[in-house]
């Protein structure tokens, strides 16, 4: 082919990467090619220029395909480029791009590396340069994974910031305006909320001001392993590298975890018109096929009578069975949370939750941005509506956080610890013993709550119920619990701030007598004294000392007084004495009668004592 019978497609790409290198931006490249074909005589049919596309593999680059097709329809005969990495950047793809050239009969010119495959020599060329080009991108690619790795692990997460956190020196942290957005979306769903219940729950509270909330986002929340401080890249090109703990979580890895596995219990095929306190927490021993719920109607008595039967094995258990068989550890259950989970951890939970330093940092840059709005209103960069708009927005989140200060200021001033959990309990017991129908009156009752609050107790503290097959019926074998649950009650019991039931054979009056008696880790005998005085001041209480013999396991001790009634018992040793046979216990005891409460009878149900100081002792 004649130089002067040259008819040139002009191919012009950048890709971000690029933009800022000296002679790679589309005015530089076109500017120098159109000086070649001056110089040469070559005519010019066209310019295909893609913008911001990079050459790998796999991108769609529409000029790059129509240049091709111009060469393939003898439009053009001669394809030039600035340099061979501008048509590509692959051996693969510059193999096919030669046979295509080769086929249909066009050249390919880059005028910065002096490429020719008219001949043999000039195609080894290319493909010696190609070869050094995709090297030099492979390992650009790899120092690219690791740096991005690194700063995957300092914070740096390269994603579009989710709800629930912002962006603080490049840093993902918990943002204190939305955070508990997710919280909320975690709880409910953990507590057997379907994606499209949250998604009406948002929409009719106008949830950040919007009524667009769906279950597709509510489903993406709950899924984005960023919310337990973990982080996923490379999703979409099914390559996923896993980071673990790279920013700070919102919920914990447990309930993360449960919400994942609560996916499959949370599948609405119908709607149900009654309560089943233990539906989906009950599996047939004989099948495995999770138990259904069914409901019986005595119109003479005008009662419900409930059950659940296995479809498969036609078997089925009275919800009452059930019950009763675990009626007791549903009232311990209860009374943690009553006095646990829905008195001091939400109160000590604040405290962390709700730091007051940064809460006043935000609301300083909130009040800012409301200035600065009403000045841009006042120069007319807004309309009214839109005025109006923004400030709304705005003055919601100032609502906010002023609502999450005079929480956090409300904690404070309550100082309630860690230390007034196991007081609370111990004041619960002792209120049980002497004021029983008072007690009732103030707590919750397992007996007399209604259907819908005991299945929400049971969904939120119990992962499922084993049942076995023992004389051609079911019976409850064991409760497993939810490892959140289980975790914060292990972690307090652990520490001697809650206690669990045990039996005990002691001493009293001369004989020994077995029980049950509530039983707590050690605890350091100033952490005693202190408990013993602050029950003290309202009732009397007293502290025996005694010996636990572990072969027997007897504990000696007392002697008790007539109708004296244990409060709690606790090691007064932290090694428990190592090889030896017996260990140092401490009692706490009181009357089964309210003659001895030292204050005004509703003070006991409703405030706490003062810590007592050392002077005291």
């Amino acid at each position: 082919m004649k130089d002067e019978e040259r008819i040139c497609g002009l191919y012009l790409r950048v890709s971000t990467e690029d933009q800022a290198k000296e002679g790679f931006s589309l005015p530089e490249q076109k500017e120098r090619l159109e000086a070649l074909c001056k110089f040469k005589g070559y005519k010019i049919y066209d310019y295909y220029t893609d913008a911001g596309i990079s050459a790998k593999t796999g991108n769609h680059r529409p000029e790059f395909d129509r240049l091709i097709e111009d060469a393939k329809n003898k439009k053009i005969n001669t394809i030039i480029a600035l340099k061979l990495d501008r048509l590509s950047r692959s051996i693969y793809d510059w193999e096919n791009l030669l046979k295509t050239s080769e086929k249909y009969g066009f050249d390919l010119v880059c005028a910065n590396d002096d490429i020719n495959t008219t001949n043999a020599n000039g195609k080894m060329v290319t493909r010696i340069m190609m070869s050094v080009s995709q090297n030099e991108i492979e390992r650009t690619s790899e120092r690219t994974k690791v740096g991005m790795a690194g700063a995957i692990k300092k914070g740096h997460i390269p994603a579009v910031c989710p709800i629930g956190y912002k962006r603080v020196d490049k840093k993902l942290v918990p943002d204190p305006l939305t955070k508990d957005i997710v919280i909320k979306i975690f709880n409910l769903y953990f507590e057997g909320n379907s994606y499209s219940t949250i998604a009406n729950v948002f929409n009719k509270e106008k949830v950040l001001d919007k009524t667009n909330w769906r279950d597709v986002r509510i489903l993406k929340i709950l899924s984005n392993e960023i919310y337990k401080g973990d982080y996923v890249s490379g999703k979409t090109l099914n390559k996923p590298v896993y980071y673990e703990n790279v920013v700070e979580p919102i919920v914990s890895k447990e309930l993360w975890e449960n919400c994942q596995a609560q996916k499959k219990k949370n599948q609405k095929n119908y709607m149900r018109t009654q309560t089943y306190i233990f539906l989906q927490k009950l599996r047939c021993p004989k099948c495995g096929r999770i138990l259904a719920g069914g409901a019986t109607h005595k119109i003479k008595a005008d009662k419900w009578y409930f059950y659940y039967r296995c479809e498969d094995c036609k078997n089925n258990i009275k919800e009452e069975t059930i019950e009763n068989s675990v009626k007791k550890l549903l009232s311990d259950i209860l009374e943690y949370d009553n006095v646990v989970n829905e008195f001091f951890l939400p109160v000590l939970k604040s405290k962390i939750d709700n730091p007051k330093e940064q809460l006043e940092k935000e609301l300083k840059s909130l009040n800012n941005k409301k200035d600065r709005i009403r000045k841009a209103y006042i120069d007319a960069l807004f309309t009214e509506e839109e005025y109006k708009n923004e400030s709304k927005i705005i003055e919601n989140q100032i609502e906010l956080i002023n609502s999450k200060l005079l929480e956090n200021n409300q904690a404070e001033q309550l100082n309630f610890t860690i230390d007034d959990i196991l007081l609370k309990r111990d004041m619960d017991f002792i209120n049980k013993i002497k004021l029983p129908f008072s007690y009732y009156a103030f707590n919750d009752n397992w007996n007399f709550l209604d259907r819908d609050t005991k299945a929400d107790i049971v969904m939120r503290y119990i992962d499922d119920i084993e049942l076995e097959y023992k004389n051609n019926k079911y019976q409850v074998k064991q409760i497993n619990f939810r490892s959140t649950f289980y975790n914060d009650f292990e972690e307090l019991y652990k520490k001697g701030y809650i206690d669990r039931k045990r039996p005990i054979t002691y001493s009293a009056d001369a004989f020994y007598m077995t029980t049950n008696v509530r039983y707590s880790e050690y605890l350091p005998i100033k952490e005693v004294m202190q408990h013993l005085y602050r029950l003290n001041e309202y009732y009397e209480v007293r502290f025996y000392k005694g010996t636990f013999y572990k072969e027997t396991e007897k504990l000696d001790i007392g002697p008790l007084l007539t109708n004296e009634i244990p409060i709690r018992i606790f090691p007064l040793q932290k090694n428990n004495n190592g090889d030896k046979n017996w260990i140092s216990i401490g009692m706490l005891a009181t009357m089964n009668h309210p003659n001895d409460i030292k204050v005004n009878i509703r003070d006991v149900f409703e405030t706490i004592p003062d810590n007592v100081t050392e002077e005291n002792f």
